[in-house]
């Protein structure tokens, strides 16, 4: 069984930081991607940023220049840097892993349960 836990959300007003992490945890043979998605309230889920095994990011245009994705391949973690927030920025944001469990297996996606962030004053 593979988990992925999240851990970093929370609530924080206009123009603040947070820091949201990802593990993930169980028999893996390899990752490829690790990604952030969020879905808003009454909206569909959307790619936030997404990370390669070599290091290769990419970013909605929404959060281009404010949030940072990074990765620790040893740890299979990912963080997900967001600054200067804004209230648009509130969501449930959910944690990606593109991974093989083992040579028997193909690579498919696994997902974290999501943890809030709200922006808000």
């Amino acid at each position: 069984q593979v988990q992925l836990v999240e851990s970093g959300g929370g609530l924080v007003q206009p123009g603040g930081s947070l820091r949201l992490s990802c593990a993930a945890y169980g028999s893996i043979l390899s990752i490829n991607s690790m990604g952030w998605y969020r879905q808003a309230p009454g909206q569909q889920r959307e790619l936030v940023a997404a990370i390669t095994s070599g290091g290769s990011a990419n970013y909605a245009d929404s959060v281009q220049g404010r949030f940072t994705i990074s990765r620790d391949n040893a740890k299979n973690t990912v963080y997900l840097q967001m600054n200067s927030l804004k209230s648009e920025d509130t969501a449930v944001y959910y944690c990606n892993a593109q991974l093989r469990r083992s040579w028997y297996e193909n690579e498919r996606d696994y997902w974290g349960r999501g943890t809030q962030v709200t922006v808000s004053s």
